[in-house]
């Protein structure tokens, strides 16, 4: 390679890029396969659906095929006007993005200038701070309480200089979540002047559990007392749709009008969109997706039980434990070596702590008896 091309491409590079690292997603199969020459992969890092997505987004998908030449709908129409029917809420609230990481993004690059600071939680999704980084702005990153967020430290951590305050709720990865009384608590002392993006990534796991989730927020009803809150959601986890790319925000049509700015045009594409408005009607396929994660739940817990380590509770679609005084790193990698994929935590400061998905029944087992396997060799 040109040395002296990569140095000056050094010495262009934006400032706040120089020093980001990329978001690394969990190992992919095909890539472990590769490296260890197997064939029998379980890959339990990502948090994916491992029901697959639902067969009317399937189908839709098969049916769209023949639309491939041309470009999506811009403004998603359809699915605009479903979201906003199922969230009670106004078209115009609606924003969409190539996955909610995008929604997140935008919140930054709308409404964050390099002077300005965006606070967030130890162990909280990584994006949060990437993003701000890479506008050269301040992260101000409280630590957690009982690997949650501690929303009284952070609101005593804001600054002059604060636009935007990242929750996520459920938490990833550490599946910690607050109730509707302490967001709301947290909202009334917020400023107006200061956004505050509710991540609600896993929340259909909450909403849909065969037992209801006391003191789970109605958080797009809080919006009527607290405009300056955004939610976002994704279509990635319970829908089954990762692939595809789609999430969307919800916000004051102010704020969402804002975020529309710096969308690029025909972000999610007419597949993603098709796929997400049949999952979206497909009630049956969600409840069953819910049901089947409670009993993987139940059946990770029951082993990692059996195994005498400890875990955080969980009521989403991964789990986090811990591997004592052994390394994490090594735990994992020996994992790999039995062909499954878990997700190490330590660049979410639990270094003792690995993330794992929750699989069907079968890779679930695979993933107990590889690990009772790893720990007896330890």
């Amino acid at each position: 390679m040109n040395s002296k091309f990569t140095q000056i491409i050094e010495k262009i590079t934006a400032k706040p890029v120089q020093s980001l690292s990329p978001y690394q997603p969990g190992k992919p199969e095909k890539e472990l396969k590769r490296e260890l020459g197997i064939n029998d992969v379980v890959k339990l890092a990502s948090n994916e659906h491992p029901l697959g997505a639902s067969s009317h987004a399937v189908e839709a998908i098969q049916k769209a095929l023949g639309q491939l030449h041309r470009y999506p709908d811009g403004a998603a129409f359809e699915l605009r006007t479903e979201v906003a029917q199922r969230f009670f809420v106004k078209p115009e609230q609606v924003t969409f993005g190539n996955g909610s990481s995008e929604v997140l993004e935008f919140v930054v690059r709308a409404f964050v200038e390099p002077t300005d600071s965006v606070v967030v939680s130890q162990h909280a999704f990584s994006i949060y701070e990437l993003a701000t980084q890479a506008i050269g702005a301040q992260v101000i990153k409280v630590p957690a309480k009982d690997y949650g967020h501690d929303l009284l430290r952070m609101l005593g951590s804001i600054e002059k200089n604060t636009k935007v305050i990242f929750v996520a709720n459920p938490n990833n990865p550490t599946a910690t979540w607050l109730t509707e009384n302490e967001i709301r608590q947290f909202l009334e002392q917020v400023p107006q002047d200061i956004l505050v993006v509710l991540d609600e990534a896993y929340g259909e796991f909450m909403e849909h559990a065969e037992q209801p989730v006391h003191g789970w927020p109605n958080s797009v009803q809080l919006m009527t007392d607290f405009p300056n809150l955004i939610v976002t959601r994704t279509f990635s986890k319970v829908f089954g749709l990762a692939a595809l790319r789609v999430g969307f925000g919800i916000s004051h049509p102010s704020v969402a009008d804002r975020l529309n700015r710096v969308r690029p045009p025909f972000n999610v594409n007419t597949l993603a969109q098709v796929a997400a408005l049949a999952a979206l009607r497909d009630l049956v396929s969600l409840e069953t997706g819910v049901e089947a994660n409670a009993a993987g739940l139940a059946q990770l817990e029951a082993g990692l039980t059996d195994l005498g380590l400890e875990y955080l509770p969980s009521k989403v679609n991964f789990i986090a434990f811990f591997v004592g005084d052994r390394s994490a790193m090594s735990v994992y990698q020996s994992l790999l070596q039995r062909g499954v994929i878990a997700r190490p935590l330590a660049n979410y400061d639990m270094k003792n702590a690995l993330r794992v998905s929750v699989g069907t029944t079968a890779e679930n087992e695979i993933f107990i008896a590889a690990l009772q396997d790893v720990l007896s060799d330890e």
